[in-house]
């Protein structure tokens, strides 16, 4: 079988692509091509053109991963062979992630407003909301990436909607206390198909071999299809 189509990967709200770096690096190392791009460009519209630009310049439609707030995003994009939806929102038509409930309770309480307007993440409570059954060290290496926020990327709405002609996979991160799981199994019905992992929000932080597994099945499967 020759190489196998790249893979786009797309983070959520207050991450970096360095969240991903242990998910890249064993793509990478089996020659999967893996792009990673930063979002942060001021907007959900900002954010999916520059996801967009990220596909358009490969040399072949890739499989395309948003988590979390990514997956606002790639609800956007067009010309991914496939859609993977990580613990992610997938919108309808006028929908925003805040309409369908956002983020829970625990989230919510773990955001501090800073003097600039911008939002950031209370490092405790981040790691007990995004990271609780994560390594010690990994989880705090992936609280120390925590960048802030400017407001009002969970109110943008998408204009193309990528899952309605795109084959898509949900995960359902089950033991997720960032997005509640019950909005997760709302959000999945609209998929092609679901999966459903006994994980936290982060499954890339704390098991990189899980996600990684998945993206190469897909990835052979649609290869041979």
């Amino acid at each position: 079988m020759g190489q196998l189509p790249p893979v786009v990967i797309v983070h959520g709200l207050y991450h970096r692509p360095e969240h991903f770096d242990a998910v890249a690096r064993r793509l990478r190392s089996s020659g999967v091509e893996a792009i990673v791009p930063e979002l942060h460009r001021g907007s959900l519209a900002a954010d999916t053109e520059a996801v967009q630009a990220a596909v358009d310049a490969l040399h072949e439609p890739p499989l395309l991963l948003g988590h979390s707030y990514g997956g606002s995003v790639i609800t956007g994009v067009r010309g991914a062979r496939h859609l993977v939806h990580l613990a992610a929102f997938v919108l309808d038509t006028g929908e925003s992630a805040a309409a369908l409930g956002g983020a829970s309770a625990e989230l919510r309480d773990a955001i501090r407003p800073e003097p600039d307007g911008s939002t950031s993440l209370r490092p405790d409570r981040a790691a007990d909301v995004l990271y609780d059954d994560c390594p010690e060290p990994l989880a705090a290496r992936a609280v120390g990436l925590l960048r802030s926020q400017a407001p009002g990327y969970g109110r943008g709405v998408p204009h193309h909607h990528s899952w309605k002609d795109t084959p898509s996979t949900y995960v359902v991160c089950g033991q997720d206390r960032a997005i509640d799981p019950a909005l997760q199994r709302t959000m999945a019905s609209r998929c092609t198909e679901v999966r459903e992992w006994g994980t936290g929000h982060s499954p890339f932080v704390g098991q990189p071999d899980l996600l990684v597994g998945l993206l190469r099945e897909l990835l052979v499967t649609g290869a041979r299809s």
